[in-house]
């Protein structure tokens, strides 16, 4: 009997143990499932107690429900590609695409010396003469690694799509490859699809858990992913005019003083705005670009209400009370300029 038969029934055997352990299997049917696991092991060759046999056929810590798992992305994945594939599948394959099953000795051999040529111009960063020795490699023996390294070279380069097409490839070929995870992982991640770079970690870190990099890397996808469905967010609602707005888009002074601390608590009359919160006030930067683009800052200069503010305080007299100047219909008439004027302009 083949040592892979052997490999998956021990590690069924892994998996029903398992299963009476973590409650799936009810009390009742734990002896006759140890029985049925004794009958299996013996009727193929292999001793689950065995420290030899465990080191020989265990694929911890993997699964066979995480292999299982991956498989289903994978194929799910790849549904949409099949589709297109089948409209030419009459189509004579490609002299590149050589069976495994008929691959020679030889031509392993020399695949995996191309390999290991363009694995040196990598590490030279001669990234075109790498893809150009992975390409010939492939056209000997379609080897996943060989696909997984044109993809780390094509990353190289910024031709982040190419990557992606070539970790899926290797994952085709083999679903239980975890470094074409983190190629297809850091592929996603550049063209911005974080969603997807997340999913591509998570199903490599399935396959090898104790991996640092995958880790650091699935954390930072999160990060911009919940930055990326923030600001998705944002796009899709902008910020409205307040029921205080006037004709031509004037602010809400009242809300205007609120941000200097004008008249709120633990701020006194003058008291001195939070320059930090004004910066990130979508108000406060909406206002300022508006008067950038309608020429207020001129008008700004010139205003005589402000002019006296700057005395006022040049003078010593501190910053102005805002809810005064909310109230001041020189202000209000100044803050509608800023806006772009009156009448709806």
């Amino acid at each position: 009997m083949s040592d892979r038969k052997k490999q998956l029934v021990f590690n069924i055997i892994e998996f029903l143990r398992a299963s009476a352990e973590d409650g799936t299997v009810k009390e009742d049917d734990k002896e006759s499932l140890e029985v049925a696991v004794q009958c299996i092991a013996e009727s193929f060759g292999v001793d689950p107690e065995s420290d030899a046999d465990r080191a020989a056929y265990s694929i911890a810590p993997a699964s066979l429900l995480n292999l299982l798992d991956v498989f289903l992305k994978t194929k799910a994945k790849s549904v949409s590609s099949d589709a297109s594939a089948s409209a030419s599948s009459s189509a004579p394959a490609p002299a590149s695409a050589t069976p495994a099953a008929a691959l020679s000795a030889d031509a392993k051999a020399r695949a995996e010396a191309l390999k290991k040529e363009g694995n040196a111009l990598m590490s030279d960063k001669l990234y075109d003469g790498a893809i150009e020795k992975y390409t010939q490699a492939i056209a000997l023996d379609e080897n996943p690694v060989y696909y997984s390294n044109r993809a780390a070279a094509y990353g190289a380069l910024g031709e982040h799509e190419r990557a992606v097409e070539d970790a899926q490839s290797a994952l085709d070929r083999d679903p239980t490859f975890s470094k074409a995870f983190s190629r297809l992982g850091h592929a996603q991640f550049s063209l911005g699809n974080y969603a997807d770079a997340v999913d591509a970690y998570e199903s490599g870190l399935e396959l090898d858990p104790a991996n640092a990099n995958m880790k650091a890397a699935l954390a930072t996808a999160k990060q911009r992913a919940a930055e990326a469905g923030s600001n998705s967010v944002a796009d899709r609602e902008p910020p409205r005019a307040g029921a205080g707005s006037g004709a031509g888009g004037m602010p809400d002074l009242s809300s205007l003083a609120g941000m200097f601390g004008g008249g709120g608590a633990g701020a006194g009359g003058g008291g001195m705005p939070d320059l930090a919160s004004m910066m990130q006030n979508p108000q406060m930067m909406a206002m300022a670009q508006q008067m950038m683009a309608n020429g207020g800052l001129e008008r700004l200069m010139s205003n005589p209400t402000l002019r006296r503010m700057a005395d006022n305080m040049q003078n010593g007299g501190g910053m102005p009370d805002m809810s005064q100047l909310a109230n001041d219909p020189s202000m209000r008439d100044l803050a509608s300029q800023f806006m772009g004027g009156r009448g709806g302009q």
